[in-house]
């Protein structure tokens, strides 16, 4: 398993999605994100689901934390909703039909449920196991060592415990009744710092 065996989209959709994710993320929440899809891809092949829609968990991946940033912070709504609104703007423009801009939405919204049954949306799955391993390290041996070197090698953890970590915590103090707060409670703190990923990279 290599990254090359995961090719990005070659969509405007896929296009647009990097250039937000880079304008507006910090370099750590990117490279985040980025890791997320080639975890989500890889998690696919791991667990033979083969129906999926690439470009939308690619978008979905990208995107799925920018509502943490200052520009798309909704005050009163979670970040994954706020993040997937993003993305169905994002792929509006690109021409998808209401159906599939509504399917970023619901991924972007179901990567922070606690779980996701892969028969209800194989996407939310595979970005919710995917963001499971890369901010909590859950799964962390489910994946061949190699490709999780190489993927950390060419998107590199930087201060993604401490910087995430804060912002979730900031989101979690602001929006009480939203995911945030669970994740907090949950340990996401001690998770992050935690992480197999962190001492493997």
């Amino acid at each position: 398993m290599r990254i090359a065996d995961f090719p990005v989209p070659d969509s405007p959709a896929a296009r647009g999605a990097l250039e937000l994710a880079t304008q507006y993320q910090s370099a750590a929440i990117t490279a985040h994100a980025l890791r997320s899809w080639l975890w989500a891809e890889a998690f696919a092949q791991v667990d033979g689901i083969t129906d999926i829609d690439h470009e939308l968990l690619y978008v979905s991946a990208v995107l799925h934390d920018i509502g943490t940033v200052a520009e798309f912070d909704n005050h009163r709504i979670s970040y994954e909703h706020a993040g997937g609104h993003v993305g169905v703007v994002l792929t509006a423009g690109a021409g998808w039909p209401p159906h599939r801009r509504d399917r970023v939405l619901e991924v972007i919204v179901r990567h922070n449920w606690p779980s996701v049954d892969p028969a209800l949306d194989a996407e939310g799955y595979l970005l919710e196991i995917a963001t499971g391993l890369d901010i909590s390290g859950a799964r962390p041996n489910a994946l061949p060592e190699d490709f999780r070197r190489e993927v950390l090698a060419a998107h590199p953890r930087g201060m993604l415990a401490a910087e995430f970590g804060s912002c979730v915590s900031d989101q979690a103090a602001r929006k009480p009744d939203t995911a945030a707060r669970r994740l907090v409670d949950g340990g996401l703190i001690d998770k992050l710092a935690a992480n197999p990923l962190e001492r493997l990279g």
